[in-house]
């Protein structure tokens, strides 16, 4: 019974995480890029992998710097490949490790047109195509794919204007989708 309920119980630093998206999405961006620092220290450089990757892919957004950016979103990459679909499948059910890579894929392609970085922004974008098929016919997954569509055309036109747009101001999808609004993990969108 109480090993039930343990499992049952909701996940208190994807909480605390999520409180963080908020003040982030709310516009306290200092605040929020605070509090995912402090929860970094709690998790470590070896801790839990959802949590590991969930906190990067969201504070790669609170980075004022693109190769802080960037080196966030590798660690939610790095995170992600740890992954296994067991795991998400105690945070939320209707997760997949798969489903994360459309959208990290496209985070570090767009971090590597802000560098000038126009084939790895490429070689990312490829990458986040190719994963799409992971993704639900839904509203999330159209926004991904419209982000991904969006950057592809701009990498066909001039592809090296570092002009600091990422996925959001690509139009990416929404950074939420839980039952109750809760920051499922990434999938992510800037404000």
């Amino acid at each position: 019974m109480a090993e039930q309920q343990e499992q049952a119980a909701p996940d208190a630093m994807m909480t605390r995480i999520g409180q963080a998206v908020m003040l982030h999405h709310g516009g306290d961006r200092e605040e929020a890029r605070g509090r995912f620092l402090d929860l970094w220290a709690e998790i470590g450089e070896d801790g839990d992998p959802l949590h590991r990757c969930t906190l990067a892919h969201y504070m790669a957004d609170t980075q004022d710097d693109p190769s802080d950016e960037l080196a966030w979103d590798l660690r939610a990459l790095s995170a992600a490949e740890e992954l296994t679909d067991g795991r998400i499948a105690e945070h939320h059910d209707s997760l997949a490790v798969r489903a994360f890579y459309p959208s990290l894929h496209l985070n570090l392609a767009a971090d590597y047109v802000k560098l000038g970085r126009t084939e790895a922004a490429r070689t990312h974008l490829r990458r986040a195509r190719g994963a799409v098929g992971a993704l639900g016919e839904d509203s999330y997954g159209d926004g991904v794919r419209a982000a991904i569509g969006r950057l592809e055309l701009r990498l066909e036109g001039d592809g090296t204007s570092g002009s600091g747009e990422g996925p959001g101001s690509l139009g990416g999808p929404g950074s939420s989708g839980g039952p109750g609004g809760e920051t499922l993990g990434p999938p992510r969108r800037r404000s």
